[in-house]
């Protein structure tokens, strides 16, 4: 049941690897505390009370809201499941109530940092450095994931119309506008590309045996080339993504038209990025305004 119930997260809801992984960990830590093998696990026979009482273990563990919420949604979400192919006839997580999560603002880069990043005369013209380059540029002027950049593939490029076609979570599709200098950028690592590496695949960013890039390889470059110029904790792709969102809540686009650019599926996840735009807003504030001191 519970393997039906992975597959079923993986291959029919297509969450990733790492969230299946999550799951299946909160499942195995639940029937640890009611000390029953998972393949034992009986629906009828778990209460409100059992789940409340996991809870409240895990919160004299200390454990983090966040995380309390998560496994919460990992119980619900199994409930859910169970009641539409008929294997529990009853939801004892129906009064299970997810904590209230303070969550933290996103970490983004400054412009003059990306200028900085971006604006690198000094960077070879080859493959290598040209690529690794472009990705910047891509993760920037677009706010793609991680996981939609290294699938883009060259048909999903139309230069000659500026715009790029991405498959997000849930293989939700969308396009996004790109600018004649970002054209301009892809056009001529196509064309080294093409001369230097033998791809081996139709994806746009390729490794120099022709393959495709991986994650931790994009990471690790991302990470490498902010570290240069940014003292933020985290270094990542997805704050690249936040940079973009960010810069262009502060730039004055519209909410609605960055939700859809990101590829978000509430407007809930993009207006973290208000908070965020405030904050700068606010301290603009405190440091120009004589008696905001």
């Amino acid at each position: 049941m519970m393997n039906e119930f992975l597959q079923y997260l993986q291959y029919e809801k297509n969450y990733s690897s790492h969230t299946v992984l999550s799951y299946h960990t909160d499942l195995l830590q639940f029937c640890d505390f009611l000390q029953i093998p998972p393949e034992s696990l009986n629906p009828s026979e778990i209460s409100s009370q059992q789940i409340q009482q996991w809870i409240l273990s895990l919160m004299t563990k200390e454990t983090s809201a966040s995380t309390l919420s998560r496994k919460i949604s990992t119980l619900k979400s199994l409930w859910r499941f169970l009641l539409s192919r008929s294997y529990a006839t009853k939801n004892p997580t129906l009064k299970i109530v997810l904590p209230k999560t303070k969550k933290p603002l996103p970490a983004f880069f400054k412009a003059n940092e990306m200028d900085s990043v971006l604006d690198n005369t000094s960077t070879p013209d080859s493959f290598e450095p040209i690529r690794n380059q472009l990705i910047l540029e891509v993760f920037y002027m677009t706010g793609i994931r991680l996981s939609e950049l290294i699938n883009i593939k060259d048909d999903d490029i139309d230069l000659r119309e500026g715009n790029l076609r991405v498959i997000g979570k849930r293989n939700k599709q969308r396009i996004i506008p790109i600018g004649k200098e970002l054209c301009e950028s892809i056009e001529h690592y196509i064309n080294l590309r093409n001369e230097i590496a033998i791809a081996l695949e139709s994806h746009l960013f390729i490794r120099n045996n022709g393959l495709k890039m991986y994650p931790k390889m994009v990471y690790n470059l991302v990470h490498n080339s902010m570290s240069q110029v940014s003292s933020l904790h985290k270094r990542s792709p997805h704050v690249l993504r936040h940079t973009f969102a960010t810069g262009m809540l502060n730039g004055g686009a519209d909410i609605n038209a960055v939700k859809e650019l990101l590829g978000h599926s509430s407007l809930a996840a993009t207006q973290v990025y208000t908070h965020t735009s405030f904050d700068e807003l606010h301290n603009i504030y405190k440091h120009a305004h004589p008696r905001a001191k």
